[in-house]
């Protein structure tokens, strides 16, 4: 399987790494933490005006139709650099949401078309998150019931607001009665459909949290090379750079998972689900390495509002139970690789290597 990125994806990735730097700084985002919305309507259309929010919608609805593979790459980006918005969950998830949906499904056009403009924000409601993410400022709510698909405007729903360890994350637990009014698809549609929702958001957050442990590597060793001790940068002693080094070979590692994940889901590959789950596995547990170890050799200092670092260690913290906590996707993970039918072991390795 050949994991190589285009040139034109690895530009683009570039291009949405200068600007989410000049347009995203620390100093801002904590100004936009301290809002009553915790979002910034001014960040929002610069991120409009850059077509980000078009990426995955299909060109005949005016996007760009980009797939899963290069969301890998960009989920990367806003991870590390923590964007308080809710891009992913609109014009990835909920994007790649509207797009399995049957064509000539009451509001799918209208939704991607609004979405590639940038004029719509719309938050994801799946049973695997209790919580939903966004829903305050939502104008459109997709929330699963029982497999079906239900659009919801929300003046249409309750909803109460849940507290985060993340001051970036603004969720509500929601409350609605489904009716024929709000049903887009039924279940027996809906459920293939929200399946695929299921593992788009994974690796959403996957994405995010490699993206995070990323940027919580580079803030620890930019700091261990000026904190002195004893006359030294304290990074010149060994037990500082094993923790660091720890951090950079399950980012390493973790890497490929994500893109075999992405690969697969792009590509309706028959183990996406396996796929997915390992890389949100793999992918948080970096990032929860990540933030332990920087913590570390910030002396603790790095849970202290003062420091960047917190800002990303929440973070992760934060995502690490979305879109199917460890327990969910281990439980994925085992299924398959503990099946009766599964295709593991030295018979199957070594047989594949002697036909080839």
């Amino acid at each position: 399987m050949d994991f190589t990125f285009t040139e034109d994806q690895l530009a683009f990735r570039e291009a949405i790494s200068r600007f989410l730097m000049t347009e995203a700084p620390p100093e801002l985002l904590r100004d936009i933490w301290d809002t009553e919305e915790g979002r910034s309507p001014e960040l929002r259309a610069k991120i409009s005006e850059q077509g980000l929010t078009a990426l995955s919608v299909p060109e005949a609805q005016g996007g760009l139709g980009m797939g899963d593979i290069t969301w890998a790459l960009l989920t990367q980006e806003l991870g590390y650099y923590a964007i308080p918005d809710s891009l992913a969950d609109t014009a990835f998830v909920a994007t790649g949401l509207l797009s399995a949906l049957p064509e000539g499904t009451r509001m799918r056009e209208e939704l991607l078309s609004r979405i590639a403009e940038g004029s719509v924000r719309i938050a994801v409601g799946h049973s695997v998150n209790p919580l939903v993410a966004d829903v305050h400022l939502a104008d459109v709510v997709l929330q699963e019931h029982q497999g079906e698909v239900h659009a919801l405007c929300r003046d249409n729903i309750g909803f109460e607001r849940n507290p985060s360890i993340d001051s970036s994350r603004r969720l509500s637990r929601i409350s609605f009665e489904p009716s024929d009014a709000t049903r887009l698809v039924g279940s027996e549609q809906g459920r293939a459909v929200w399946a695929q929702t299921l593992n788009r958001g994974a690796l959403a957050v996957a994405g995010q949290s490699l993206g995070l442990a990323q940027r919580m590597l580079d803030l620890s060793v930019d700091y261990v090379t000026q904190r002195k001790q004893f006359g030294k940068p304290i990074g010149s002693f060994q037990a500082v750079k094993h923790k660091l080094a720890d951090v950079a070979s399950k980012i390493e590692f973790a890497k490929p998972v994500l893109y075999h994940a992405a690969h697969a889901l792009a590509h309706g590959d028959a183990q996406a689900n396996l796929n997915v789950s390992h890389a949100k596995l793999a992918c948080c547990e970096a990032a929860w390495l990540a933030a332990r170890n920087g913590i570390q050799v910030h002396g603790a200092m790095g849970y202290t509002w003062e420091v960047d670092l917190q800002m990303f260690m929440k973070r992760a913290w934060a995502l690490d139970s979305a879109w199917g906590d460890r327990a969910f996707h281990n439980s994925r993970v085992a299924e398959t690789l503990l099946a009766d039918t599964a295709q593991i072991g030295p018979s199957f390795t070594f047989g594949a290597l002697q036909n080839d």
